[in-house]
């Protein structure tokens, strides 16, 4: 397998391994874990993605998250992220699913709205526009190791409240249904995330955190607005322009990422797997205390 470096001190190309060897093969799956655990950002060229096959590939990291409701294949192990309506022609720039994935291009790490957060999510590229539709990432953990000591020390013990209502108000109030609502009430997670196997400390922020324990309201988000202004400056961001049969694997808990706008006429058909942390990687870290 060989590395090829993509971002600024994170993000790597694998190439000599596809999917199907990692979901077949542990000796494949570990050299994947470790470049996942070193780079936060891995990247497959040229696969040959079904649904069952980027499961399987999934599953070899951790039990998968289901579906929550309010999206497409709710219930299922996956998402589609996609601007093609049950037609099979573009949504409007009003219809749900456009604005979804407007909400989707605020800086976010999946899932840090749930009780039990994400490890890492899986996206696969299956239409992909002529223009724009790239994914941006940055890495949380080099933004945390380039504060200051005495930053470090003031933010080390803080707890952020996340909340999927937070990020989607930002778009639509009316964006979340009232089941959504019902189902996802805010939780609270420590500032930082330990990484259990080399112990790099990362920031656990983004578009669905929306205030910190301790701070007034106004101050939070001031303190949240500027730790991700800081983590995402352009020279250390890395741009994914996507090609049909990219898949790219994240760590949640340490990068977020955003979805660049593309023109509306344009379709773009997207498949995401999520892994739970349940029981795994050190999510003691980050439990409410």
């Amino acid at each position: 397998m060989e590395l090829v470096p993509l971002g600024p001190g994170f993000a790597a190309e694998l190439r000599g391994v596809d999917l199907i060897d990692v979901a077949s093969s542990d000796g494949a799956y570990r050299a994947v874990r470790e470049a996942f655990e070193a780079h936060s950002v891995i990247l497959f060229r040229n696969q040959i993605v079904t649904d069952d096959l980027q499961v399987g590939f999934s599953r070899a990291f951790g039990p998968l998250e289901l579906t929550k409701v309010g999206l497409l294949a709710a219930g299922t192990f996956y998402v589609r992220v996609t601007n093609i309506g049950e037609d099979g022609k573009t949504v409007s720039e009003n219809h749900r699913q456009a604005l979804i994935n407007r909400a989707n291009q605020l800086w976010h790490t999946d899932s840090s709205f749930k009780t039990t957060p994400a490890l890492a999510s899986v996206l696969s590229a299956r239409i992909v526009p002529d223009d724009g539709g790239e994914t941006e990432f940055t890495s949380t953990r080099l933004a945390w190791e380039r504060l200051p000591e005495a930053r470090k020390d003031e933010l080390r013990e803080r707890v952020v409240v996340h909340s999927y209502a937070y990020s989607r108000d930002q778009i639509d109030p009316e964006l979340m249904t009232p089941a959504e609502r019902a189902a996802l009430q805010p939780v609270r997670w420590r500032m930082i995330w330990r990484n259990p196997v080399n112990t790099r400390d990362a920031l656990y922020i983004a578009s669905h955190a929306g205030g910190v324990e301790g701070m007034s309201p106004n101050a939070g988000k001031a303190l949240l607005a500027r730790l991700i202004e800081d983590a995402t400056q352009p020279v250390y961001t890395y741009l994914h322009r996507w090609r049909t049969g990219d898949v790219v694997m994240w760590d949640n808990r340490a990068t977020m990422h955003r979805g660049h706008p593309w023109p509306g006429t344009q379709a773009r058909s997207m498949v995401r797997t999520t892994i739970s942390a349940r029981g795994i990687d050190g999510l003691d870290q980050v439990r409410p205390i």
